[in-house]
């Protein structure tokens, strides 16, 4: 098995359609084949509680407010980082994860106009000060995106188009300021040359290149 010193986290990010759960799947085949130790897990979710939590936020039922939304999110954060991604990381683990802390800034920080600066402290308290290793943001424009959702939409899928311009955007600008962490790929191309762009991402920063 190749060697790994120690965990790391490895986020993947983007709009509703984007394509990131498709190619987390491919991700985590394309490591395990390199007999490297791989989890997988999502955000809100992964633990019986953020689990739960997860079934309220995308219930399209259920009206809250932003705030609320916010600290629906950070509380299932809080949950998973404790129970599934510290120790994961400790024990040296390789952990791919669909959504994680930007998706939040992004939706309800740039998307529903809370204060990016209180969202940004929630997310220290929620995760103990874990940041990700590497994230890698698919970027495409929204009304692609809305085409590739089913018919059947939960809560956050349902919102307008204009609330997933304000999140794009959001997503793009995390990125402007956080290069060396953040990458951005153009996940309107076919999911082969887009992969081939995240493989060259996950084998430089894995130093396996």
């Amino acid at each position: 098995m190749a060697h790994i010193t120690h965990g790391k986290l490895i986020t993947f990010e983007g709009i509703d359609g984007c394509g990131k759960s498709t190619h987390l799947a491919l991700a985590q085949k394309f490591l395990a084949e390199k007999r490297l130790s791989v989890r997988t897990l999502r955000e809100p979710g992964s633990t019986d509680v953020a689990e739960r939590i997860r079934a309220i936020l995308l219930d399209r039922k259920a009206k809250m407010s932003a705030t609320t939304e916010l600290l629906l999110y950070e509380a299932s954060r809080a949950d998973t980082v404790e129970k599934q991604i510290a120790p994961l990381l400790r024990q040296g683990h390789i952990i791919l994860c669909d959504r994680f802390y930007d998706s939040t800034t992004a939706y309800q920080g740039y998307g529903r106009k809370l204060e990016i600066k209180m969202v940004k402290s929630l997310h220290t308290v929620a995760t103990g000060g874990i940041r990700p290793d590497l994230t890698i943001v698919f970027d495409i424009d929204v009304a692609t995106g809305m085409s590739r959702l089913g018919k059947k939409l939960d809560r956050m899928e349902s919102e307008s188009q204009a609330f997933f311009k304000r999140v794009r955007a959001g997503f793009l600008d995390i990125a402007r300021k956080e290069k060396r962490r953040v990458k951005v790929v153009d996940a309107s191309r076919p999911i082969e040359v887009v992969f081939d762009d995240v493989k060259k991402i996950l084998l430089q920063k894995l130093e396996l290149a």
